[in-house]
């Protein structure tokens, strides 16, 4: 097992990223590219956790867990945008920002330069 699939912030976001697919498949022609950026910015928060947690400089690690955490504001902002364009959808979206929401607080503080609370020491078990 990787590193980056111990931590609760990866496997949130996974759960995020399978989410954003069932979304997606109750989307298509004028909201093609609202489900393409979708698809994109969800898996870029799980790429960059993984990345960033591989790195060895803590400043790297940063790096990568901030444009996580950008991408995870990004993909707020096309649920916002899904709220105001698809009436219908509006019962699926709270559920995907609320785990958008548990995500970007996680990432928060992983990036704070004054915690020096890090997730690569703990032991999870995934179930």
């Amino acid at each position: 097992m990787f590193s980056h699939e111990k931590l609760d912030v990866y496997r949130l976001s996974l759960q995020f990223v399978a989410w954003a697919y069932n979304l997606a498949a109750k989307l298509g022609g004028k909201d093609r590219h609202a489900k393409d950026h979708l698809l994109e910015a969800s898996q870029s928060i799980l790429q960059n956790i993984a990345e960033g947690n591989g790195k060895r400089s803590i400043a790297d690690r940063r790096r990568f867990f901030e444009i996580a955490r950008g991408s995870t504001f990004e993909c707020a902002a096309i649920t916002d945008v899904l709220s105001v364009t698809r009436r219908d959808l509006r019962d699926d979206l709270p559920i995907g920002k609320e785990l958008l929401e548990r995500i970007a607080s996680m990432l928060t503080r992983m990036t704070d330069p004054s915690d020096r609370v890090s997730e690569e020491t703990a032991d999870y078990e995934l179930s």
